[in-house]
């Protein structure tokens, strides 16, 4: 994985961009959670959120390594 990506002469992070991916994902797939009514069988939402958006910026990781190399 490039460790930066030249943005219009901007240097930014692989991981930075990987983040706010990882994010968006996260935030829509916690709206379908809510909606599907998941939240009443996890014990505490916002160590799960957090343990969720985690192991998707992981994966988005992998499938960068993965795809780069």
């Amino acid at each position: 994985m490039n460790p930066e990506l030249d943005i219009y002469g901007v240097f930014v992070p692989t991981v930075a961009l990987l983040a706010l991916v990882a994010y968006v994902v996260s935030a829509l797939l916690r709206r379908l959670l809510d909606r599907i009514g998941f939240y009443t069988l996890v014990w505490h939402r916002p160590l799960f959120d957090m343990a969720l958006l985690v192991c998707i910026l992981a994966g988005l990781v992998e499938a960068a390594d993965k795809v780069i190399l």
